[in-house]
């Protein structure tokens, strides 16, 4: 009997935390389904070197290869004809906000059960009053869970129409390499003490945090440091200090070589906390203050509980200074120790039982979707008081005005024809990276889907 099929939809975060989360979720589903991701993250290469599925590649909307509304009927289009190519039951989206293709799927296929998977720790934005509105479009909406859950005191926090489980995350310890392992694997010296830094560069005021970050790893005895990226600013000048042995890995996932790590740098976002200290690997995080994600308020927890290090992100004294402390070996055996108190990160298997069972259970939304979706607006609309209808009203006449006369400088790249890729083609991030439009299909595509496919391209592309 074949197994059923769960497609894992996610978004393009700052980082890979929307992906990394469906691919370990992915990874426990295929004992007894066919699980697929869908991601608009160009890290969507990746997947099979985590989870060993197929995927597929979708334009964002943030690649202008077509106008807004189109991109929005594209996705929900896409996704739909991939549940007819796979049978699909469930749909999972992981993204801060559902988008209208994705809550557009249940107008052409009610019966799919339709998946949200919220990470906790938003920060307070306007995004906050659209909870209501799209969790009610929703047959679930699974929680992972956070090592520091308790400092969690955002817009999803006690809205009891979630489940909350354990946190989500590729470490594992069962498979997770040795030491001597790990640093063969990378090609690190066994002798000396080796430290990872993950820190983003490129604007300002992240290439002065990087800067200041290995600035304070020079007084740290015979230390290699250990980078994701070239520490260069756009113009190519090194964001290094002189005196530092760096070297540039490009391993992935890192999750299971992390004990060849004496410490780690990285930013406070979902995975890199949920994999460093789930591996008990002495970490300093300096929050990321972009996005939705409250890093600076998960940070605190984990210096509250002498779980790991931190710093005001925008004091660049205090990153040197507290990097420096990494360098002291009772700091390092401290952190270390506390972690060991840490609770296992089972989420992706309880995700995995939960989709198990969701899988022969009834629809939610048996009435009609664009009657409930208008009165949802209705009440978004009108159910914030006086300051939310004028932020509504404003935002519909800034959508009227940039219909009637759109930005000069948003240009639409409409291709002259529609290229398809299938598979794991070896120049696939090459191409994504290319800026040129083109489809993703995933492996062993029948005729039929090729055919649908080309039809929705070309009704978003070339018209």
């Amino acid at each position: 009997m074949d197994k059923p099929a769960i497609i894992l939809a996610t978004s393009n975060g700052i980082g890979m935390g929307h992906l990394t989360r469906a691919s370990a979720v992915a990874a426990e589903l295929k004992s007894f389904a066919n699980p697929i991701i869908i991601s608009m993250a160009a890290g969507v290469v990746e997947v099979p070197k985590i989870a060993g599925v197929r995927f597929e590649y979708v334009p964002g909307r943030d690649r202008k290869w077509m106008g807004r509304f189109a991109w929005d009927r594209y996705l929900r289009d896409r996704i739909v004809a991939l549940i007819d190519e796979t049978g699909a039951k469930i749909v999972s989206f992981d993204g801060v906000v559902p988008y209208p293709g994705i809550i557009g799927i249940k107008s052409i296929r009610p019966d799919v059960k339709l998946v949200w998977v919220r990470r906790g720790f938003w920060q307070k934005s306007s995004r906050s009053y659209l909870l209501s509105l799209q969790s009610k479009m929703m047959d679930l909406i699974i929680t992972p869970g956070d090592f520091g859950q308790s400092y969690d005191h955002g817009p999803t926090v006690n809205r009891n129409d979630d489940v909350l489980l354990a946190p989500i995350s590729i470490y594992d310890s069962k498979t997770a390499l040795s030491r001597q392992a790990a640093r063969n694997l990378l090609g690190i010296d066994q002798s000396r003490p080796a430290v990872l830094v993950q820190l983003g560069v490129g604007e300002a005021d992240l290439n002065a945090k990087m800067n200041a970050a290995l600035s304070g790893l020079l007084n740290w005895p015979n230390l290699q440091v250990l980078l994701t990226k070239e520490p260069i600013d756009a113009n190519g000048n090194q964001l290094a200090p002189v005196g530092l042995d760096i070297k540039i890995i490009r391993h992935f996932p890192l999750a299971n070589v992390l004990a060849a790590f004496d410490a780690a740098i990285c930013a406070a976002g979902y995975n890199s906390v949920h994999e460093e200290l789930a591996a008990k690997i002495p970490t300093l995080f300096i929050p990321n203050i972009r996005g939705t994600d409250n890093q600076a308020a998960r940070a605190a927890w984990a210096v509250d509980n002498q779980m790991a290090l931190s710093v005001d992100q925008g004091n660049l004294k205090q990153i040197t200074a507290t990097v420096a402390q990494l360098a002291v070996q009772s700091v390092r055996d401290n952190l270390a120790s506390n972690c060991k108190n840490l609770p296992e990160v089972t989420g992706a298997v309880q995700v995995s039982n939960i989709f198990k069972e969701l899988i022969n259970q009834p629809t939610r939304h048996q009435i009609n979707l664009g009657k409930t979706l208008f009165k949802l607006k209705l009440q978004d609309t009108f159910g914030r008081g006086l300051r939310g209808l004028i932020y509504s009203l404003l935002q519909l006449l800034t959508m009227v005005y940039r219909w009637i006369k759109p930005h000069k400088d948003v240009v639409v790249n409409k291709p002259t024809a529609i290229k398809l890729v299938e598979g794991e083609v070896s120049d696939l991030s090459k191409i994504i990276k290319s800026g040129e439009p083109f489809e993703h299909l995933l492996t062993g595509a029948s005729d039929a889907y090729k055919s649908r496919r080309t039809q929705i391209a070309s009704a978003a592309y070339l018209k």
